[in-house]
C-alpha cells in the first residue's frame, strides 16, 4: 500500500528507506544469472558486480569468500554464473545489493542446453523458416558492416569485396564482438544501419573463437533484432564449424568473412566474362538465324516461279489459250450437233405435218362445227361442208352418200 504524503505532511527519509527495505525483503531468495565483473576478495568476504549480458545494468553482490573458492577457477572476472541470493537493502546507506548464498559457474554443457532450448523456441515461432528469408540484391549500392575494430574479419570483408567490385561502398560500424558489451553494441549498430535507407545489405561478422566468445551471437535479443530487421542480413560468425543462432535467423549464412564478401558483392571479372559469353552467344544465335533466313531466301529465289516469273506467266497463258481453244471446239461441236438435231427434227416435223399431206393431193373435210369428217356415215344429205386443200379452201353440200368402206390403198377410189 502506498504512503499518503503531501507537501505539508512529508515523511522522513528513514520512513521511506524502511518501507523500501520492507518491500525488497518480500522478494525472498532468488536465482540470478549474469556476468562477473570487478571481483574483489577482502578478508572473508567477496565483493563483485553482476552485470546483465545484454542490457547496461548491474547489481552489487556480496558473499562469503568460501562461495568463490567453492566455484573454483571458473568463478572469475568475465565468467557467467548463476547466483542464489537474498535481496538486501541497506537502510542506513540507501543502497541495494544481493547477499550470495551459492554461486554456480555456468558450464559449457549447461550453455549448450540453454542454447538448444532457445533454438527450439525460436524455431517454433518460425524465425528460422526458409520462406521468410530474403534474397540479397545483385549489386548493393551500399553495404553495412558490423565487426570488431581493426579486426581480421573487417580486413577480409573489405579487401575481398573491393577486389571483386572496386566501386562498392561500405559503412563500417565497429563494435565489441565478445564480452559483456557485445550484444548491446551490435544491436545498436544494427538499428543504426537498418534505419539508413541507403544500406541494402548488412553483414555481421567476426573471426573464430571459443564457444564462450561466440555466445553474444546466440543471444535471444540479438537474434530477434536480426529477424525484425528491414534490411537483409548476412551472418559470418567464426569458422565453418561454428553455428551461433544468428546464422539460423540471418537471411544468408556465410561460412567465413571472406565468404560473406563473395556472397554479397559480385565479381566484376566474372560478370564481365558472363556478359562476353552472353554477347557471343547472342551473336551466334543472331548469325545462325540470319544464315538460316538467307538460305531459305536463296532457296525460294531459286524456284522457277521466282527465278523466271515471265516464263511461268507464259506457261499459264499457254494453258489459258489451250483451254480457250478446247472450249471453242467443244462449243462448236455442240452447236453443230444441235443444228443437225434441229434439222432432223424439222424434217420429221414437216414429214408429219398435215400441210405436207395436203400437198400430196389430199383434202380435209370439215362440218360447220369444225368437226373433221372421218366417215360418210357421219353425214346426211344436205350437210354443208368445208374442204381444206393444200392451197385454198372451198365449201360444198352433201348430195349423195356412199357409206361403203373405201380401199385406202386404191388411189383411184381415194381421189374420188
Amino acid at each position: 500500500m502506498g504512503m499518503e504524503t503531501t507537501a505539508e505532511a512529508p515523511v522522513p527519509v528513514r520512513t521511506v528507506l524502511q518501507a523500501v527495505g520492507g518491500w525488497i525483503g518480500k522478494l525472498g531468495r532468488i536465482w540470478v544469472e549474469g556476468q562477473i565483473t570487478e571481483l574483489n576478495v577482502r578478508g572473508g568476504t567477496a565483493y563483485m558486480t553482476l552485470r546483465d549480458p545484454v542490457a547496461n545494468m548491474s547489481v552489487r553482490v556480496v558473499g562469503a569468500r568460501g562461495l568463490v573458492e567453492a566455484g573454483g577457477p571458473a568463478v572469475a572476472d568475465g565468467a557467467r554464473v548463476v547466483v542464489h541470493a537474498k535481496p538486501d537493502f541497506w537502510v542506513n546507506r540507501g543502497s541495494f545489493s544481493l547477499s550470495a548464498i551459492e554461486i554456480r559457474p555456468v558450464g559449457v554443457g549447461e550453455l549448450l542446453a540453454r542454447l538448444e532450448r532457445l533454438k527450439q523456441t525460436l524455431a517454433a515461432e518460425g524465425l528460422f523458416r526458409p520462406e521468410r528469408k530474403r534474397a540479397l540484391p545483385f549489386l548493393p549500392g551500399r553495404v553495412g558492416l558490423i565487426c570488431g575494430r581493426n579486426s581480421d574479419a573487417e580486413h577480409d570483408v573489405l579487401q575481398n569485396a573491393r577486389r571483386r567490385w572496386p566501386a562498392v561502398a561500405f559503412q563500417v560500424e565497429n563494435t565489441a564482438v565478445q564480452g559483456r558489451h557485445a550484444v548491446r553494441e551490435v544491436m545498436e549498430a544494427l538499428r543504426t544501419l537498418d534505419a539508413d535507407p541507403e544500406i541494402e545489405v548488412i553483414i555481421v561478422t567476426r573471426g573464430g573463437g571459443s564457444m564462450e566468445d561466440l555466445l553474444p551471437f546466440s543471444d535471444e535479443a540479438l537474434v530477434r533484432a536480426v529477424a525484425a530487421a528491414r534490411t537483409p542480413v548476412v551472418s559470418a560468425i567464426g569458422h565453418e564449424q561454428d553455428s551461433p543462432l544468428l546464422d539460423l535467423v540471418a537471411d544468408v549464412r556465410a561460412s567465413t568473412p571472406t565468404d560473406a564478401a563473395k556472397r554479397t558483392v559480385p565479381d566484376v571479372r566474372e560478370q564481365l566474362q558472363l556478359v562476353r559469353q552472353l554477347r557471343d552467344r547472342g551473336r551466334r544465335v543472331i548469325a545462325g538465324g540470319l544464315d538460316r533466313e538467307t538460305a531459305w531466301l536463296g532457296h525460294v529465289r531459286s524456284r522457277p516461279a521466282l527465278a523466271d516469273p515471265v516464263r511461268e506467266v507464259e506457261r499459264q497463258a499457254e494453258h489459258v489459250d489451250a483451254l480457250r481453244d478446247r472450249t471453242r471446239r467443244c462449243l462448236a461441236g455442240a452447236l453443230d450437233r444441235a443444228a443437225d438435231e434441229l434439222s432432223h427434227t424439222r424434217a420429221r416435223l414437216l414429214a408429219l405435218s398435215p400441210a405436207a399431206t395436203l400437198r400430196r393431193g389430199y383434202a380435209i373435210v370439215q362440218r360447220d362445227d369444225d368437226g373433221v369428217v372421218r366417215s360418210a356415215a357421219d353425214l346426211t344429205p344436205g350437210d354443208p361442208l368445208r374442204i381444206r386443200l393444200a392451197e385454198g379452201r372451198l365449201t360444198a353440200t352433201v348430195d349423195d352418200l356412199h357409206p361403203e368402206t373405201t380401199d385406202e390403198h386404191d388411189p383411184s377410189r381415194a381421189s374420188r
